[in-house]
């Protein structure tokens, strides 16, 4: 059998990372984008979107066997068969899967049959894993529709909200009422607001509240340390659920895997939380920060659909 082609896609909230790759584990194109939302932006014009950047990965057209695409918006079965009808015909065969699965595979031994829990925390957070079998575990992530909080933006509101009571009185005191509008160079926290208001402070920017945040927490703010503790109190929740709903709480060895922005930073206070959480509620699993670039874990699912072997799976991971 001559070499086969795989595409492997990532496609988050902030960003979208597609490689093309071989059954050996070459990378043999990638490609870079924005973030794939297909809830604001519709799906059609997302899927368009990563047409153009598969186009950019595969600029000779090579035959492609096998697609993984671990995509932002693919919270419910539902979606991603709308997805995956989309993006019919990109491969012999497509699979469409939550991004969350990219991050569990990429924290999980290779080799070794697929079971474990992820918890991302980057812009949003979610929570998905894998029993022996195949049976998996996994929620909706649909922000507080679905019951979920946090995430960075999420974190961000909160340190707005906590800021802006403490400077007006309606709320205790909090050193957030200084550092966010200094951060920005802006002398107090009505004219921060305003600034996000009117879109003088353009949106984007918020994402930099969360590590603001986590500097006020490190600087010894009660307020800042509540947010910082309930973050890891929801990362150890979800963790702990999705174990005990894949009847994991009792084994050993069993990964938890930890990835997204907020949580592969290793913020001091935040990762000895969830790590002294974890010891508590599942003491004989293993957490695995995961650092490198999601699409290693679409490309490891990629390889695994082609059904290459441990050799190529490593052989992809010292790319990333």
């Amino acid at each position: 059998m001559g070499m086969r082609h795989a595409l492997a896609i990532d496609a988050g909230n902030s960003k979208t990372d597609v490689v093309l790759l071989d059954s050996t584990g070459a990378v043999l194109g990638s490609a870079r984008g924005g973030g794939f939302r297909p809830q604001t932006t519709g799906v059609r014009e997302a899927v368009a979107g990563l047409a153009r950047l598969v186009a950019e990965a595969n600029p000779d057209g090579l035959p492609v066997e096998h697609v993984r695409a671990c995509l932002a918006g693919a919270d419910l079965p539902a979606e991603e068969e709308r997805l995956a009808a989309e993006l019919s015909g990109w491969g012999r065969t497509v699979t469409v899967a939550n991004d969350t699965f990219a991050l569990l595979r990429a924290g999980l031994r290779d080799g070794a049959e697929p079971c474990g829990v992820a918890v991302v925390c980057g812009a949003g957070t979610n929570c998905a894993g894998l029993a022996p079998g195949g049976r998996a575990y996994r929620l909706p992530s649909l922000g507080p529709l679905s019951g979920d909080w946090g995430g960075g933006a999420g974190l961000g509101r909160e340190a707005l909200w906590w800021a802006a009571r403490a400077d007006d009185g309606r709320g205790g005191p909090t050193a957030l009422a200084a550092a966010l509008p200094a951060h920005f160079g802006l002398p107090s926290m009505p004219a921060l607001i305003e600034a996000l208001h009117l879109g003088t402070l353009p949106t984007a920017r918020r994402h930099e509240l969360a590590p603001v945040l986590f500097a006020v927490a490190a600087s010894g703010d009660p307020v800042a340390r509540s947010l910082v503790a309930r973050q890891a109190e929801e990362v150890v929740t979800m963790a702990r659920v999705a174990l005990e709903n894949l009847e994991l709480t009792g084994a050993a060895g069993v990964r938890v895997v930890l990835g997204g922005g907020v949580l592969s930073a290793r913020h001091p206070l935040l990762h000895e939380a969830v790590l002294s959480g974890l010891a508590e509620r599942a003491p004989r699993a293993e957490p695995v920060v995961v650092t490198a670039r999601p699409v290693l874990g679409a490309g490891l699912l990629a390889l695994d659909g082609m059904g290459a072997g441990a050799e190529a799976c490593a052989r992809l991971r010292g790319r990333f």
